[in-house]
């Protein structure tokens, strides 16, 4: 950092920081640096907003706790993210400001308040899933006739057998796929890990009709779009709620339900589990870190909390008659 202009060397710092630290030092996942690339453009474009400066012109002395909190501000309101999704940029901002600390003692003082800035708390909702009546319907209703029909009922299938990922689905490619005796497909996880998933046999059958149809190159996206590329996060949403409005005629209750990729995997995670297999290998299964990640199945699931419950006996009681107080303040007093 030998520039005396504060501009010059805020973005040096700034690709110090993606090359340097995130890359060589840290050997970040590619899927890593797009997200802290996407935040920090998010965030120059905020600030050219609110600052008045276009990128080139901002200083490590802008980056302030004032303009993160509103940015954060921003990002809740006007952009309507979550608050796991607001704090996920966070996250990137102060590993940044970790960095520059180190590079730019001077700032310290700017730094340190931005990395007071906290995580925001978010209630946890309860998981969401499927039924198998609901799934077999989605899986029923694309049509084998049209190339976009094949390819979205093969994906689908796909996408529940495995329980993947939308990132991990619509990066498979030819090669990923397995289709010997013991038919599995590896997927790309988070943070580089990979992981081998087995196919049911109806799976991989489909799997070969569909390789028949595309070109079998190794190296071709296994479920491409219409153009040959690979398919977006919004386009597997797209063809996958496509897929359940059609079967809502058959199962009428999906016309209330907000079907996701996700919802998909959650509903392979608790089919598994209602089916009996265990905790740990269901965290192999989906890809989780820590088999911690999966208890919340087992939050969800009702039937099997009553199983548990109606495993224990039930404290007796003695039936005792109310009988009503004279004095009504004694009897509220006693609430």
């Amino acid at each position: 950092m030998t520039s005396s202009d504060p501009a010059a060397r805020f973005s040096a710092l700034i690709q110090r920081f993606f090359m340097e630290r995130l890359i060589e030092q840290r050997n970040v996942s590619p899927r890593t640096v797009a997200s802290y690339r996407d935040t920090f453009r998010l965030l120059f474009s905020f600030a050219e907003a609110h600052l008045h400066k276009p990128p080139h012109k901002l200083r490590l002395a802008d980056f302030s706790a004032d303009l993160i909190l509103a940015f954060l501000k921003y990002l809740e309101i006007a952009r309507h993210n979550t608050i796991r999704s607001r704090n996920a940029r966070l996250a990137a901002i102060r590993s940044f400001a970790h960095y520059a600390t180190l590079l730019e003692p001077a700032a310290l003082p700017i730094l340190q308040r931005v990395l007071a800035i906290p995580m925001k708390r978010f209630d946890r909702p309860m998981v969401s899933f499927l039924s198998r009546e609901e799934v077999q319907a989605i899986l029923d209703s694309p049509s084998v006739n049209t190339w976009c029909g094949h390819r979205d009922q093969v994906m689908l299938a796909t996408l529940y057998n495995t329980g993947a990922r939308v990132s991990e689905l619509t990066a498979m490619r030819v090669r990923d796929v397995v289709l010997d005796r013991s038919a599995c497909v590896h997927l790309h996880g988070k943070g580089r890990k990979e992981r081998a998933v087995p196919l049911w046999r109806a799976t991989a059958k489909q799997i070969r009709r569909w390789l028949r149809r595309i070109n079998p190159d190794p190296d071709q996206w296994l479920f491409p779009n219409r153009a040959g590329g690979q398919m977006t996060r919004s386009g597997v949403t797209d063809r996958l709620r496509l897929a359940a409005a059609s079967a809502s005629t058959r199962c009428p209750q999906l016309k209330t339900r907000r079907v996701s990729p996700h919802i998909m995997r959650h509903a392979t995670a608790m089919h598994m589990l209602q089916a009996g297999v265990d905790l740990t290998l269901i965290a192999l299964w989906l890809g989780h870190e820590s088999p911690a990640t999966t208890h919340m199945y087992v939050e969800a699931d009702l039937a099997m909390k009553q199983r548990a419950l109606n495993a224990i006996q039930a404290p007796q009681f003695k039936q005792r008659r109310y009988r009503p107080s004279n004095n009504i303040l004694a009897f509220l007093d006693g609430l």
